[in-house]
C-alpha cells in the first residue's frame, strides 16, 4: 500500500464538471444556522456528485465567507440555489417524480435498505441543528430516514448525519442499478 500524492488522486477536471453525470439525489437544507455545516455538506455533495443542494430559510448560501472556509471550493462545483419556500419546492420536486425523505428522528423511520429503484430520484430534507425539520415540511415528506444511534446522546452534527445519509443513499442507488 502506498499513499497517493495530492496530484495523483484521480478526480474530475474542474473544466469537465459540467459534463459529469450526477446521482439522482437532491439535498434540501432548511434553516441550517452554521455556515461551516453548509460548507461541509457542499463538500460531501461534491464528493458524491449529488445533483443539487437547495438552501431554504436562514441557511447561508454558497457565496458566504464561512461556507467557503469549510467547503474548500466545492461551492463552485456543486449546483446550489436558494429557494423561497420549502413546501412549495417539495411539491414542485414531486411533480418532477422525486420522492422526498426527511432526515429526522420520527416514530416510523424507514431504513435505506428498504428503498427500491422507484424511490429515485430522491430529495433528502435536512433541518435545523436544534429544531430539526419544521412540522409543515415534515408533513410534505413521503417518509423519514433515520440513522440508528446506540449511544447516550442520540445526536450527530447535522453535517455528519447528512454526509452519512448521502453516502448511504448513493450506495443504495448503486446497488439497485448494478
Amino acid at each position: 500500500m502506498k499513499k497517493l500524492a495530492h496530484d495523483a488522486i484521480p478526480r474530475v477536471a474542474p473544466a469537465n464538471i459540467g459534463e459529469v453525470v450526477r446521482f439522482p439525489i437532491v439535498v434540501l437544507l432548511e434553516d441550517i444556522r452554521s455556515a461551516h455545516n453548509v460548507g461541509a455538506i457542499l463538500r460531501t455533495a461534491d464528493a458524491l456528485l449529488v445533483r443539487e443542494v437547495l438552501l431554504a430559510g436562514i441557511t447561508p448560501g454558497g457565496d458566504h465567507k464561512g461556507v467557503h472556509k469549510s467547503a474548500l471550493g466545492a461551492q463552485d462545483f456543486v449546483p446550489w440555489r436558494r429557494i423561497e419556500s420549502t413546501t412549495s419546492e417539495i411539491k414542485h420536486l414531486k411533480t418532477l417524480g422525486y420522492t422526498v425523505a426527511a432526515l429526522e428522528i420520527t416514530d416510523s423511520p424507514q431504513p435505506t435498505e428498504s428503498l427500491l429503484i422507484g424511490a429515485y430520484p430522491i430529495c433528502l430534507v435536512v433541518g435545523n441543528e436544534v429544531a430539526g425539520i419544521s412540522e409543515a415540511t415534515l408533513n410534505e415528506c413521503d417518509f423519514a430516514l433515520e440513522l440508528p444511534q446506540l449511544g447516550v446522546k442520540q445526536s450527530l452534527n447535522v453535517s455528519i448525519a447528512t454526509a452519512v445519509m448521502m453516502f448511504d443513499l448513493q450506495r443504495r442507488y448503486r446497488t439497485l442499478t448494478q
